[in-house]
């Protein structure tokens, strides 16, 4: 967590140096010492300022007031609209009873999105990688923190349990965006996350995506819900589209060339 230091300011002896500085001529050596010790502190604090301040986003995300028509080419999530590309597959996450986040998933690559609440005039991306990066090299992974197509973004190795009981490592790409009054997380995974070079796709898909954050009042961090489509054909993962519609059942295509709707594994919120 980065700790804001506040600047520091003379002490009573300094001042008393300063004052006598005719008299004593021996003791200013304090002055330029403490002037530098004052002059970290002023650099630290201004140093966080800039970290937490929300960078500009000339090429999105973008929030609902910049789009002129967000469902255009985009799937209606309610907090999110995210924008659909031919062969995309979209799912969604809950927590409890609430979908938390949509993961869309393009051949071999994949990206989760998931937005949250933010203070008025701070981001929280910087904290939140922090955290992350925290998270994960307990667990025994590894990290490097760089600035990537999305801006700053972490590349991380994660422990997990491969199908056979063996421990082995996952490779993923946590990119993260702050926009007014929200924060939109995206986590690469697969082939985009191994070969970075190679998600030109997901990337655009992340930076077209528009968030809702709506005027409730909200704690900062609380996810921002969101909902189906009315017109979503729900299909348990696993099933096959043309099951499906081999069972009479509409298969639902939105704009933009998005195949099926699936609902992913119940997760909990990761912050």
């Amino acid at each position: 967590m980065l700790r804001s230091v506040p600047a520091g300011a003379p002490t009573g002896k300094d001042c008393d140096v300063f004052g006598r500085r005719g008299k004593r001529k021996e003791e200013p050596e304090e002055a330029p010492e403490a002037t530098e010790e004052a002059r970290d502190d002023e650099e630290a604090a201004e140093e966080r300022r800039v970290r937490l301040e929300p960078a500009p986003r000339p090429e999105g995300p973008w929030d609902l007031s910049e789009v002129g028509s967000p469902a255009e080419g985009r799937v209606d999530l309610g907090g999110l609209f995210v924008p659909g590309v031919p062969g995309m597959e979209l799912r969604v996450e809950v927590a409890g009873d609430a979908i938390v986040a949509a993961t869309v998933v393009l051949k071999d690559s994949a990206v989760q999105l998931q937005a949250f609440a933010a203070p008025k005039r701070e981001g929280i991306w910087g904290e939140v990688r922090e955290e992350i990066a925290g998270g994960i090299t307990k667990q025994g992974g590894t990290i490097d923190e760089i600035e990537g197509p999305l801006g700053w973004e972490l590349r991380a190795q994660v422990p997990v349990q491969l199908p056979d009981g063996k421990r082995g490592l996952q490779v993923v790409r946590f990119v993260g965006v702050d926009g007014p009054r929200w924060f939109l997380r995206g986590v690469i995974s697969g082939q985009g996350a191994v070969q970075p070079q190679a998600a030109g796709l997901l990337e655009q898909i992340f930076r077209d995506t528009v968030v809702v954050r709506g005027d409730s009042p909200m704690a900062p961090r609380d996810p921002i819900v969101l909902k189906l489509p009315q017109d979503a054909q729900m299909v348990p993962d696993g099933v096959k589209q043309e099951q499906a519609a081999e069972d009479g059942a509409p298969v639902s295509r939105f704009a933009g060339g998005l195949d099926k709707l699936r609902r992913g594994p119940e997760t909990s919120e990761v912050r």
